[in-house]
């Protein structure tokens, strides 16, 4: 039997192993203190958040953690991923070194920026 979709952050979370759980929620945290209003869902299985468009997504794997903030956020900090594996719209955080919080935080408020500015040109 193939386990259930989450339904929600806190389900998607709970599926992974102790330590694994622990990153993701610091990763969760960092998001919501870097764009309070982003509201929180799944989409195409995974954990994001979502102003007027999904700003992030981010993942738990075996040996790391995802975080797919797209082009636009991977384009404007690339400079800073000489330590992790990375590719034009995802970046891979080991579970083995300390989470990259700050620069999670700075590619968030990124999105979350790039994001009003594209929903302002539309008007």
């Amino acid at each position: 039997m193939e386990p259930s979709k989450p339904e929600n952050i806190d389900q998607y979370i709970a599926n992974f192993p102790a330590a694994t759980q622990k990153m993701l929620q610091q990763i969760r945290e960092t998001i919501h203190l870097a764009v309070p209003e982003a509201k929180e869902v799944i989409s195409y299985g995974m954990p994001a958040f979502k102003q007027r468009g999904i700003l992030v997504y981010f993942a738990g794997y075996a040996k790391h953690i995802g975080f797919y903030p797209a082009g636009s956020g991977i384009e404007a900090v690339k400079d800073e991923f000489s330590g992790y594996k990375w590719s034009k719209g995802a970046v891979q955080f080991p579970l083995d070194q300390p989470m990259p919080l700050d620069l999670i935080t700075r590619i968030t408020k990124f999105k979350a920026e790039h994001d009003l500015q594209k929903a302002s040109k539309k008007k």
